[in-house]
This record gives structure tokens, sequence and C-alpha cells, in this order.
């Protein structure tokens, strides 16, 4: 995967995920996943957090690492089918630079 210097490189997975929406199910994972829907597709995050908290309370370094890729690849693809662009997120993490965590959830 080649970047582009104004790109990060969940923006281009993103990209590449998106690009995989009508993609066949039988010659990717992100278009079989696509193709399952939402119940299946946070399903599927849920298992690789939980394979990742696992990693970080054994204390497993490349483990961690391993399964936080998963995590970001899974969450990209729920990102992806429910049309969640990065921008909005990252619009989101910079409104709430800056505010501390505890007055951020209180204003839930």
């Amino acid at each position: 995967m080649k970047l582009n210097p104004n790109e990060t490189i969940l923006e281009t997975l993103y990209q590449t995920i998106l690009s995989k929406k009508n993609a066949d199910p039988a010659m990717s994972y992100s278009a079989q996943l696509l193709s399952q829907g939402p119940k299946k597709i946070a399903q599927k995050f849920g298992e690789e957090a939980i394979e990742c908290l696992l990693e970080a309370a054994t204390e497993n370094k490349q483990g961690l690492i391993a399964e936080s890729a998963d995590v970001l690849y899974h969450l990209l693809v729920m990102w992806v089918n429910s049309a969640v662009k990065p921008e909005d997120v990252w619009n989101e993490l910079r409104r709430r630079e800056g505010i501390s965590g505890i007055m951020e959830k209180a204003s839930r």
C-alpha cells in the first residue's frame, strides 16, 4: 500500500475497504464481511476486541500489536458499512481536544 503523504494508513485502509464494498465476496475478505451485514460485522469486531484485550491482559506485546491491527481493520469495516468517514471521527476527536475526559463524558 503506497501512501499519499496527505493520508494516514487508516485513511488508506478505509479507502481500500470502501473500494471492496461491491466486490465479489469470494475474492475479498472485506467484501465478504460487508455482504454479511451489520450484525456479523459487529460480532467480528467484538471477537477481535476481546482477543486484543486478552493479549493486553497477558502482557503479550507482539500479540497486542497484531490484535490491535485486527481491531482497527474491523472498526474500519464497520465505518464503511455505516457510512462513517474517517474525517467524521477525526472531527469528533478534534471537538473533544482540550476537554477533560470527565467533563466530556458528563456532557453525553
